[in-house]
């Protein structure tokens, strides 16, 4: 009866000691899994080409760190435990392409938003007002008129150039000869758009943004590129990092806040950076929310 029962015993215990093994086999697996999707999150990337269109948005990620290639700083952290990058780009076309690609090379972002300070083109907007970029377009990618020498100089005619046409010569390419528009991505649009409430220092529309190496102070210049382009602000970022996003088939949006407006008289305001990292930083967690149904 004694040896029935020690047997007995001895089997619960084989039993318990199965029991717990499954259970722990379960836990370790279903915590390798979410690790795994842990490690799987791939980051949104905010990019701001000054110091006063980064560090602001910068400031409010936890678990910030800081890391550097060349002149580029990333400043890596997360919102709502979702990673976020946060890519001070420097100014102009050719350091926001390299910062992207450098971005996308070592980071791999789930999506791109370009974002800081423009200039105004359109007359019904007002400094603290914010274009969604339903579209960006390099303002620079131009072919002048055939004029020989002292048949003078008119910007006026000069077409547009797409140098995305074709891998030949652009400027021989009559297919080139079009204005080449980097589409917003329309999920991001869609985060951009369900938080405009938040925004109270000015409206938001969606518009065209316009980038290239050159400040605009020329009206007529400006209506120009207004009437020709359908543009609603000038930068020097956004279509660099538009093309290169694309290159990648990786998500894209730009969003600029008016902080001056040359042809309506609006006075540069540079508190405006920082207005417009507020919203953008609405913006992500938005799209945050929705990358968490996934």
């Amino acid at each position: 009866m004694k040896n029935i029962m020690v047997r007995k015993f001895a089997s619960l215990i084989l039993i318990a000691v199965l029991l717990v093994s499954v259970f722990a086999g379960c836990s370790s697996e279903t915590q390798s899994v979410a690790g795994k999707e842990k490690e799987t999150q791939r980051p949104i990337m905010v990019q701001g080409p000054m110091p006063i269109e980064a560090e602001k948005f910068a400031d409010r990620l936890e678990n910030l760190k800081e890391e550097k290639s060349g002149s580029f700083v990333f400043y890596i952290g997360t919102l709502d435990n979702y990673p976020v990058i946060v890519a001070k780009t420097g100014k102009g076309m050719e350091n926001t392409a390299a910062a992207t690609a450098v971005a996308i090379e070592r980071y791999n972002p789930i999506a791109i938003i370009n974002q800081g300070t423009s200039g105004g083109h359109d007359a019904d907007l007002n400094v603290f007002d914010i274009v969604l970029g339903e579209r960006t377009t390099n303002l620079g990618s131009l072919k002048t008129a055939d004029k020989d020498e002292n048949q003078g100089i008119d910007p006026t005619v000069w077409k547009p150039m797409d140098l995305m046409a074709s891998e030949g010569s652009a400027g021989e390419d009559p297919n080139a000869e079009k204005i080449r528009y980097y589409e917003g991505d329309k999920e991001l649009l869609a985060a951009a758009n369900a938080v405009i409430d938040t925004y109270t220092e000015g409206k938001i529309v969606q518009g065209t943004i316009g980038s290239a190496d050159v400040w605009n102070n020329e009206v007529d210049r400006i209506k120009w590129f207004h009437e020709k382009y359908g543009t609603s602000v000038e930068e020097m970022e956004g279509a660099a990092a538009a093309q290169i996003a694309g290159a990648y088939d990786i998500a894209f949006l730009g969003i600029r806040i008016l902080s001056n407006n040359k042809v309506n008289g609006g006075k540069y305001n540079p508190e405006t950076a920082a207005a417009n990292q507020g919203y953008v930083y609405e913006v992500v967690k938005e799209y945050i929310s929705t990358l968490d149904g996934e």
